[in-house]
C-alpha cells in the first residue's frame, strides 16, 4: 500500500513521499525501508529517529529528518487501525463441525461456526457471523449475538445474553454462581444464584476471568466495556459503557460502577458501593466506600491521589522526623531540670 493510500485510510496528514511503498507495521528497532511505525510517547523520538522504518506515524509537531511522516493527533489510535489493515482476522469457515454437540432446539446462524467439541445445551442461540471456538460449553438457553468471537472453552453459564462484537477469550466464565453463604448454626449454607449475567455489546474480556451471575436479577458488563485477564466480578455487579478493568482487579458483589471507570491492576472494590462515572483507581488500590464522578484515588483503603502522594512523601520522613521529636523531647526535659 502506498503512503499516501495508508494516511487516507488512517485519517492522518502525510508529510513526506506519497508514493513509499509500506508492506507491513513493525517496532521502531526492527522496522525496515517498507514497514510503518510509530511513536506516542516523546522517550522514544531517539530511537525513532535512529529506526529504519520508511514511515512513522507522529503526533503534531513531531519532525524527524528523512522520514515520511503520517501525522495523526493519536498515532497509537492510527496505529492499531495499521495493524488490523494489514493483519485482518482470520475466521474460520461457516459451519457446525461434525464432533460439536447442539442440544434440542439451538439455533446457529447459517454463517456462524462451531467448532471441534463444542457442546450447545438446549435452546442456545448462535447469531449471524458469530464464531464458537473448540470446547466452548454454552448451557442452556444461552444467548450470542452477531459478530461474536469465542475463543476455546469459554463457558456461558444458563441463560446467560452476549450482546453483538463480543470478544470472550479462553478459558472465560460468565454466569457461574456468585460467591454467595448464609451463616446457620456454624455451617455456611449455600444461597441459590438464580439471576443471569448479561454482556453488552462491543465487550472484550480477557482470558480466565470470571463474571458470576446475579442472586436473583442480572450481572451486566456495560457496552464498550474491556476487560483484562484474570479479573473477578461479582454477582450483581453493574458496570456502566466504556469501563477499563485491568488484570488481576475485582469487583466485589453489588457494587455500581458508572461510564469510564478504571481500575488498574490488581485493585478491588468492597461490595454495596457505588462508583462514580469517569472515576480512576491506582493499581493496588482498595475502594471501601462510595466515590463521586470524576474521583482518582490510590492506596489501601483508597484516598484522594494528590493526598495519598503527601502521605507518601512524609512517610518517607518519618525516621527523620523520629528523630527530630526524641531530640526536641529531650531538651524539653533538660531544660525543665534547669528550673
Amino acid at each position: 500500500m502506498k503512503a499516501k493510500a495508508l494516511a487516507e485510510a488512517l485519517g492522518a496528514r502525510l508529510d513526506g513521499d506519497p508514493d513509499l511503498w509500506i508492506t507491513g507495521v513493525a517496532p521502531l528497532e526492527r522496522a525496515g525501508a517498507a514497514d510503518l511505525s510509530f511513536l506516542a510517547n516523546p522517550r522514544y523520538r531517539e530511537a525513532a529517529e535512529g529506526s529504519g522504518a520508511g514511515a512513522v506515524l507522529v503526533a503534531p509537531g513531531v519532525i524527524l529528518p528523512g522520514k515520511t511522516l503520517l501525522v495523526s493527533p493519536n498515532p497509537y489510535a492510527a496505529f492499531a487501525r495499521a495493524l488490523a489493515l494489514f493483519h485482518p482476522e482470520e475466521r474460520p469457515a461457516p459451519g457446525v463441525h461434525p464432533t460439536a454437540v447442539l442440544g434440542e432446539g439451538c439455533e446457529v446462524a447459517p454463517d456462524a461456526h462451531v467448532g471441534p467439541l463444542a457442546v450447545l445445551m438446549t435452546g442456545v442461540r448462535v447469531g449471524p457471523r458469530s464464531v464458537v471456538e473448540a470446547g466452548c460449553v454454552l448451557m442452556e438457553g444461552c444467548q450470542v449475538g452477531e459478530d461474536c468471537r469465542l475463543y476455546p472453552r469459554v463457558v456461558l453459564y444458563p441463560r446467560t445474553r452476549l450482546g453483538n462484537r463480543v470478544i470472550l477469550h479462553a478459558g472465560v466464565v460468565i454466569g457461574s454462581d456468585g460467591f454467595g453463604y448464609a451463616a446457620d448454626g456454624g455451617v455456611h449454607r449455600k444461597v441459590p444464584q438464580v439471576g443471569t449475567a448479561v454482556i453488552e455489546d462491543d465487550v472484550e474480556i480477557g482470558a480466565n476471568t470470571t463474571v458470576d451471575r446475579g442472586t436473583l436479577e442480572e450481572t451486566r458488563i456495560g457496552a464498550g466495556t474491556k476487560i483484562d485477564n484474570l479479573v473477578q466480578i461479582g454477582h450483581n455487579v453493574r458496570t456502566g459503557e466504556g469501563c477499563i478493568l485491568v488484570a488481576q482487579s475485582g469487583i466485589s458483589g453489588s457494587t455500581r460502577l458508572g461510564r469510564g471507570v478504571v481500575f488498574a491492576g490488581q485493585s478491588g472494590a468492597v461490595g454495596h458501593i457505588r462508583i462514580g462515572d469517569g472515576v480512576r483507581v491506582g493499581a493496588k488500590s482498595a475502594v471501601t466506600k462510595d466515590l463521586p464522578d470524576g474521583a482518582f484515588v490510590t492506596g489501601h483503603p483508597a484516598v484522594d491521589h494528590r493526598l495519598w502522594l503527601k502521605e507518601r512523601a512524609l512517610s518517607g520522613r518519618l525516621e527523620e522526623l523520629f528523630r527530630r521529636l526524641k531530640n526536641l523531647e529531650r531538651r524539653l526535659s533538660e531544660a525543665a531540670g534547669e528550673e
